[in-house]
């Protein structure tokens, strides 16, 4: 009895899970800084997150810069534009740090941190809570 109990515990909370997995949480912005005018599509936003691009659809060379692991936005983040989860990625940037190919973009603590370094460079992008944004930089799109 015990084990059908358990069995059936285990599917409840399954079930409960893949419910809220395909909620939405708020919305991610993508930002870089107020002087820049080019613009992105989502694909190319993939590709410089991936290091697969420097550089916006006008040619303005940028730096990616992402929210720590387990941080929801990022989650949101990956999940919107990437199409991808912490775990793919982590093996993603294995193989291309093993083959000497790429670095994943640089951690950043908070949305704050990432306004700050944004605000003060034009070479960076990144992204945060669109609950977050203000002045201090230019919102690209968000998903």
């Amino acid at each position: 009895m015990k084990r059908k109990s358990g069995l059936l515990l285990g599917l409840c909370v399954s079930t409960s899970l893949s419910l809220f997995s395909g909620l939405s949480l708020a919305e991610v912005a993508i930002v870089v800084h107020p002087s820049v005018t080019d613009t992105i599509n989502k694909e190319d936003l993939s590709r410089v997150f991936l290091g697969k691009a420097k550089s916006l659809d006008g040619g303005h060379k940028v730096t990616p810069l992402n929210l720590p692991e387990g941080n929801a936005t990022r989650e949101e983040f990956n999940d919107k534009v990437l199409g991808k989860n912490d775990s793919q990625l982590k093996s993603y940037w294995s193989k291309l740090i093993f083959t000497g190919k790429g670095q994943p973009p640089k951690e950043i603590g908070s949305d704050r941190e990432v306004k700050q370094l944004i605000a003060a460079d034009s070479g960076l992008i990144g992204y945060i809570d669109a609950a977050s944004v203000d002045d201090s930089v230019k919102v690209l799109v968000k998903y």
